[in-house]
C-alpha cells in the first residue's frame, strides 16, 4: 500500500481551539503553542474520579494535576474549565477494565478512555463552546490524503502514542490538532521552559490513573468482591495438562508474565494461556509464546478499509516493533492476519493497531493469537 501524504489543515489565527489539559507538560505545551499561533484557546480538564483524593500526587487525573492545569492556563492567559466525566469514565473504562480481567484478558484502559471518554465527550464540549478544533498533547501527527484527514505516528518513535488512538471516531480527525507530534520529549520540555510553565520538569504518567499503587487486583476485588472466580485459587499447569502449582487468582496474570510462577524447570517459564472456565493458568517456555497469526474484533478504521490480501504493518502492544502481516480475512467486525515473522505474547484484550508505514489505518481488540498462520479455510470464532 502506498499513499501520498500531505500536510494537515491547522487552526488559523483567531480560531477557537479546545485543548484537553491533563496537568502534564505535554498538554501544557500543546496549549502554549496554539496561544503563540494566535488561536483562541480554551483549556478543559476532565474530572474522571470521585474527588480526586484516590489518586494523589499523580502526573494526571488528580487534584494536583487539575491545579497544575489551571495555573498553566493562568500563565498563558486563557480560560480553564473542569468537566465532570466521572460517570462516563466509570462505565466506559473502569467497568470494562474489571470485566476484561474477570474474563482472563488484559485490557488497555487508556485506549478505552481515548475511544469513549476523552474524544467523544470533549468533542461535545467543543461544540458547546463553538470551538472548531480539539487539541491534545499526544505524540502523534495529523496529515491529509487527498481531502481526508489522517493520523500518523509521532515523529519520535520512542514517544509515539498512536497505538492508543486507533479507536477514536474517524469523524474527529477533521477537527483534531496534535501540536507536539513532531517533537521529542526533550524538545517539549525545552518549550515549556521557554514559556515558563510550572509543568516543565513534571514526571511522566506511567501507571494506570485509577490504579495509583499498581495493584489492579485490589480494584477488581473492590468491584467484584473477594469471591469472584477470577480471584479464587486454581491450578498452574503445563500445556500437557500436568499441574505444577497453584495460584491465588488468574486475574493476577497476563500472557507473557514470568513473575510469580513455579521454578524448577530447565528453562524460564511464562504464562502462555489463561483458561477462565477452569481457573487455570497455563505456562510454557518462551517459544510457546510465539504466534504466527492473530484474530481481532471491535474494529475501527481511521482510513479506508484495506482489502483482503493486503500487506500491512501491525503492532500488538505498545513499543513493540511493527510486524509485516497479510490480511487473510475481513469479516464484518473481525479480522485475521498472518504474520511474516513470529510475534511474542499476543494477548487477548490488548490492542492490534494496523499501519501503512506511518499512516494509522485502524485497529481492534485482540481475540486470540495463533501458533500457526491462519488460512482462508479456518473459520472465525463465533461471536
Amino acid at each position: 500500500m502506498h499513499t501520498q501524504l500531505n500536510p494537515p489543515l491547522v487552526p488559523s489565527k483567531g480560531d477557537r481551539v479546545l485543548v484537553a489539559m491533563s496537568g502534564g507538560v505535554d498538554s501544557s505545551v500543546a496549549a502554549a503553542l496554539l496561544v503563540e499561533a494566535g488561536c483562541d484557546v480554551v483549556g478543559v480538564t476532565m474530572k474522571l474520579h470521585g474527588d480526586g483524593a484516590d489518586v494523589p500526587d499523580r502526573p494526571c487525573c488528580s487534584l494536583d494535576a487539575t491545579s497544575d492545569a489551571r495555573r498553566v492556563c493562568e500563565k498563558l492567559g486563557i480560560p480553564h474549565y473542569v468537566t465532570n466525566l466521572v460517570d462516563h469514565f466509570g462505565h466506559d473504562v473502569l467497568d470494562d477494565f474489571v470485566q476484561e480481567y474477570a474474563r482472563g484478558r488484559t485490557p488497555i484502559p487508556c485506549v478505552r478512555c481515548n475511544t469513549f471518554t476523552k474524544f467523544r465527550d470533549l468533542l461535545d464540549k467543543a461544540d458547546a463552546i463553538d470551538a472548531r478544533w480539539l487539541a491534545t498533547g499526544h505524540y502523534a501527527r495529523m496529515g491529509r490524503v487527498g481531502n481526508d484527514a489522517v493520523m500518523l505516528r509521532g515523529l519520535d518513535a520512542g514517544k509515539d502514542q498512536s497505538y492508543f488512538l486507533w479507536g477514536i471516531d474517524r469523524g474527529v480527525l477533521d477537527r483534531l490538532v496534535l501540536p507536539i507530534g513532531t517533537q521529542t520529549k526533550a524538545e517539549t520540555r525545552d518549550i515549556a521552559r521557554r514559556f515558563g510553565l510550572r509543568t516543565a520538569e513534571k514526571i511522566e504518567s506511567q501507571d494506570i490513573c485509577f490504579v495509583p499503587d499498581g495493584d489492579h487486583v485490589r480494584v477488581i476485588r473492590e468491584h467484584l468482591g473477594s469471591d469472584a472466580p477470577a480471584l479464587q485459587r486454581g491450578p498452574i499447569r503445563l500445556a500437557s495438562g500436568d499441574v505444577v502449582g497453584e495460584h491465588e487468582g488468574f486475574a493476577q496474570f497476563t500472557i507473557g508474565q514470568r513473575k510469580g510462577l513455579p521454578g524448577g524447570f530447565g528453562a524460564p517459564m511464562f504464562v502462555v494461556e489463561i483458561v477462565p472456565s477452569e481457573r487455570a493458568v497455563v505456562i510454557g517456555p518462551r517459544e510457546a509464546l510465539l504466534g504466527r497469526g492473530l484474530e481481532a474484533r471491535e474494529l475501527n478504521w481511521l482510513y479506508d478499509v484495506p482489502a483482503e490480501g493486503s500487506t500491512v504493518q501491525v503492532q500488538v502492544r505498545n513499543r513493540a516493533k511493527p510486524s509485516p502481516a497479510t490480511i487473510v480475512r475481513l469479516d464484518g467486525d473481525a479480522i485475521e492476519l498472518a504474520l511474516d515473522e513470529p510475534v511474542q505474547a499476543i494477548s487477548p484484550g490488548q490492542s492490534l493497531v494496523i499501519y501503512d508505514g506511518d499512516l494509522v489505518l485502524g485497529g481492534g481488540v485482540i481475540e486470540r493469537g495463533m501458533r500457526a498462520a491462519p488460512s482462508r479455510r479456518l473459520p472465525l470464532l463465533a461471536g
